[in-house]
């Protein structure tokens, strides 16, 4: 890469007509006809089946694994943590996670593995080995761990710590008119992917490493066995099947398991190993979403300005740090929302528990934090006697205006506009005025209608991008069509679509002529993870600049014209193609303007934004207590829309979720594990719980870095519904809030019932 080249700014303008088209996704027919090959789905003449050895205790050390009478042990493949090869700990952030457990911190942890060609003997085997552990006290709560009366990690429990400034808080304080203080919590979430957690390993004892599986992060699974098996990276190779889902599930936990079933598979000589986790098993040990609990203090005139924010945001980590330190970060630096704040104290810490540890789910950590803030707003309207609407749009940011980490809005941004979009198609004034007037006569049904506006940072946050230095490809291919290499995943949000119609758009083909090389180490570059939001904006923008390349070097070496037809492209492609392999290559280069300080977290968090208003229509049954979404409208602002039936479904799928954030999802646990571990008792929206859902996408007159001007919005839908559903509801309930979700109708009984004993 030519170290001097800077990268500009694209405006919106230029994309040319196939961006924008509703393309139709290029695995879609496969999936539609069942011959894509997920993990499951792949053949191997002779595979040992793999089970987890786990612990039943949530802390303490492993005194003796005994296998019981009645199984023939010889048969089968037993792994200890005294066999593995290399270093017995999950390289990610941290390296305090091991493969196999000596000393437990939660239930569920593995201690041992075992393997065998029978799949009915292994389930026996499993139930016949019984765990000894010296068990010690536990800590299963935020409450607990910043107690210290347990101190288990580091001098205080905590995992991570951020602190953001701005201004002189107190003066915001002693200037105000009203203060309001509140305590927001939320409980964790299951990702639900469709496809269960699963890989398939070979592991040669002579030095390589082969895994197939449903995965998010190849190069991930990669950094984390080589030092297992004491090996170099480029001796592992890591191949994604077609994955069914993941929304942040599949981003670090593949590593644990791969590196279970490489362990088998080399104790077993090289024997193929499957491990592939049914439901009840998945949502008994894998991360969900953090849980949280925020308190937030604010001053504010008696005309709605917002003077000052002080945030206490506390997330529980479970018992290994793995991704909560950036969960963390992008928690806090979503909790100021899109206004002006001329003074903040914003404080984010992540503590250790003896839980199933927690990780990414889609959001990433802002849903957390954006739920307390746009409930908490509702609430001082209410108190200052403003609609929601019109309090927020007192304080939005505008261009020239600075967030509490310093960063400057440099775009036209329109959030007034943005706002009153969603309100109208949502018909919000007549709406709340109507249903004020309804729930005063109606005793058995209540209404209510209220809204969030929030952003989501596109890509990873500060110098993120610039450590990981990703790079994309793209090459001819001898029919003379074109293939795109990258490491960036399809599992159903439309990467193989976005990245198709960009190589299209420059090179001025079919997309038909566009192929996605399926992400593979051994042959496409690391182009990071498919994580937040930064696929289209950040590993689109790769491709683009690649394509470009590509295309200028046809043009110069094929002897094309700059007006050249399809067929003409097609028939060079396939001369150059021939010649030699012909490729090209882009690495990630910083935005110019785009400076972070890692250490006073101060600076540009990201080079774009995401905008959005969400807009939520509800009723609340008040003979049962069951509240439902009526109505859902989602504006959008995300720069071009690269395929817009693919975004409106990533929005309308993340509205789904948060719903489901909201009223129903309880992951009820017991001594730090979830118990109610299958689809019978973990409750879900279905279609019949999901309401009409409304979106609509605007563009702002602006310029960014990602490719043709577009930005993400995979982590966008997750953050705005769950604080829009829980003030609706408390409109309904005639102001009565309810601070944690899910609101589950026991909830908002205990609200209900509670005020009719005081009143009565």
């Amino acid at each position: 890469m030519n170290t001097k080249e800077t990268l500009e700014p694209v405006e919106s303008e230029e994309a040319p007509p196939i961006i924008g088209e509703n393309l139709p996704r290029p695995e879609g027919i496969r999936k539609v006809c069942g011959t894509a090959l997920y993990a499951d789905d792949l053949k191997f003449d002779s595979c040992l089946f793999g089970r987890t050895v786990r612990s039943p205790a949530p802390r303490g050390r492993v005194r003796h694994i005994a296998f019981g009478e009645g199984i023939p042990w010889d048969e089968f493949v037993i792994v200890l943590p005294d066999d593995i090869p290399g270093e017995n700990a999950v390289t990610l952030i941290e390296k305090s996670q091991p493969f196999l457990a000596t000393s437990v911190r939660h239930i569920g942890e593995p201690v041992a593995l075992i393997a065998h060609h029978d799949r009915a003997l292994l389930n026996k085997a499993l139930k016949a080995i019984t765990v000894e552990i010296d068990e010690e006290p536990a800590i299963f709560s935020i409450e607990e761990a910043l107690e210290g009366k347990e101190i288990q990690y580091g001098r205080d429990n905590i995992f991570k710590e951020y602190r953001i400034t701005r201004g002189k808080l107190e003066e915001a304080f002693s200037e105000a008119d009203h203060v309001l203080e509140g305590v927001y919590e939320t409980g964790a979430q299951e990702q639900l992917y469709i496809e269960p957690q699963g890989v398939i390993a070979r592991a040669d004892p002579k030095g390589e490493v082969t895994i197939w599986g449903s995965i998010q992060c190849p190069f991930y699974v990669q950094k984390a066995l080589a030092p297992l098996f004491a090996l170099s990276p480029e001796k592992v190779r890591v191949i994604q099947t077609e994955t069914g889902g993941g929304f942040g599930g599949k981003e670090e936990y593949p590593n644990l398991l791969s590196g279970h079933a490489a362990l088998l598979s080399y104790r077993a000589g090289g024997a193929v190993v499957r491990m592939i986790y049914d439901r009840r098993e998945d949502l008994f040990v894998t991360p969900k979403r953090h849980p949280s609990r925020t308190r937030i203090k604010s001053a504010f005139r008696k005309d709605g300005t917002f003077l000052g924010l002080e945030v206490d945001f506390v997330l529980d980590g479970g018992a290994y740090p793995t991704l909560s330190s950036t969960v963390l970060s992008r928690g806090i630096l979503h909790s100021f929302g899109p206004y002006r704040i001329p003074h903040a104290d914003l404080r984010a810490r992540v503590v250790f528990t003896n839980s199933t540890p927690y990780g990414a789910f889609r959001g990433f950590g802002a849903p957390q934090s954006i739920f307390a803030l746009e409930l908490h707003l509702d609430r001082v309207a209410h108190e200052l006697g403003l609609d929601p609407a019109e309090l927020r749009r007192r304080n939005f940011v505008k261009k020239g205006d600075t967030f509490p980490t310093g960063q400057v809005i440099k775009e036209e941004i329109d959030l007034a506009l943005l706002m009153d979009t969603a309100l109208k198609k949502a018909d919000y004034a007549r709406k709340r005025k109507a249903y004020e007037e309804e729930n005063r006569k109606n005793p058995r049904v209540k209404r209510g209608i209220s809204l969030s506006v929030f952003f989501h940072g596109s890509g990873f946050t500060g110098s993120g991008e610039v450590m990981l230095g990703s790079k994309a490809a793209v090459r001819l291919l001898k029919d003379g069509s074109v293939e795109v290499l990258s490491a960036n995943v399809e599992f159903g949000q439309g990467t193989n679509a976005m990245f198709t119609q960009i190589t299209a758009a420059i090179l001025g083909i079919p997309p038909e002529w566009v192929r996605i090389h399926q992400p593979d180490t051994a042959v496409v570059p690391n182009s990071g993870p498919t994580v937040a939001s930064r696929t289209t904006m950040i590993v689109g923008r790769l491709v683009e600049r690649a394509a470009r390349r590509l295309r200028e070097r046809v043009l110069e070496e094929g002897g094309l014209s700059q007006g050249y037809t399809g067929e003409e492209f097609r028939e060079t492609a396939k001369r150059l193609a021939a010649r030699e392999e012909f490729r090209e290559e882009a690495q990630y280069v910083p935005p110019p303007d785009v400076h972070w300080d890692e250490q006073r977290y101060q600076g540009e968090a990201y080079s774009g934004y995401s905008w959005s208003c969400d807009v939520a229509d509800v009723e609340v049954d008040m003979t049962t207590f069951q509240a439902e979404v009526k109505h859902f409208v989602s504006v959008v602002e995300c720069g071009t829309v690269v395929n817009p039936i693919i975004a409106a479904g990533q929005i309308e799928g993340g509205i789904a979720q948060s719903i489901g954030y909201a009223l129903y999802e309880d992951v009820h646990t017991e001594r730090g594990v979830m118990v109610n571990n299958q689809y019978t008792n973990y409750i879900i929206p279905t279609t019949a719980d999901i309401p009409s859902i409304e979106v609509s996408f605007i563009r702002f007159p602006l310029c960014n870095y990602g490719p043709f001007a577009a930005k993400g919005i995979g982590e966008l839908p997750a953050d705005g519904p769950a604080p829009a559903v829980a003030a609706a509801v408390a409109h309904a309930l005639g102001y009565r809030y309810i601070n944690k979700i899910p609101l589950l109708p026991e909830r908002i009984a205990a609200v209900v019932l509670e005020e009719e004993e005081t009143a009565a």
